[in-house]
């Protein structure tokens, strides 16, 4: 077994002490209810020379009481840390996609009526591509690849590429061809 390096014994020694499993975790929910309880005012407001103003200690406590409650529930920490560690993996693919696909755009606004169906196409390729990075991240790639390709019934994938091709079929006929009010006033300016 390896040395853990510097930061890695430190982060070794964070978890030791609890930080992820109860520090992190309460400042999260404290935070997020102190927030919503501010927002909201539901525990009242005070007058104070005709301006009103919370109540900031009421807030604060009421807080920092379900944040206590939420600690002493190791399963509602396990779901805070694996729901939050998604979230941020969702987040960091999103920004991903939108970095690869700012590739086909120059400056100025993004859209794709603007743009040939090769960029569209390469958009889609690398939609595609976030996807099984996603999949091969969290350890499913090869059980998906596996159940698709050894799969005894193959009704499934068929019903799936019908309603592709239906779906597409539909879009097709249904899309609106005529030209929109603002691509008219653009070629009127031209």
């Amino acid at each position: 077994m390896a040395e853990p390096t510097v930061f890695g014994g430190a982060i070794q020694f964070l978890q030791r002490l609890g930080v992820y499993e109860i520090v992190l975790p309460f400042l999260l929910v404290f935070t997020i209810v102190f927030a919503i309880l501010e927002k909201t005012r539901i525990l009242g407001v005070e007058k104070i020379e005709n301006k009103e103003y919370t109540k900031k200690n009421l807030n604060a406590i009421a807080a920092f009481v379900i944040s206590f409650l939420v600690v002493a529930s190791t399963t509602l920490v396990r779901a805070i840390n694996t729901a939050v560690a998604n979230v941020v993996l969702l987040l960091i693919l999103v920004i991903s996609f939108i970095m690869l696909v700012g590739i086909f755009y120059g400056t100025g606004e993004a859209t794709l009526e603007k743009h040939p169906g090769w960029a569209r196409f390469f958009i889609v390729i690398v939609f595609l591509a976030i996807v099984l990075i996603f999949l091969d991240a969290l350890g499913w790639l090869q059980t998906v690849i596996g159940f698709i390709l050894l799969s005894d019934q193959f009704d499934w994938v068929a019903t799936v590429v019908l309603l592709a091709i239906i779906l597409l079929f539909m879009w097709f006929v249904t899309k609106d061809s005529r030209p929109h009010p603002h691509e008219e006033k653009a070629k009127k300016e031209h």
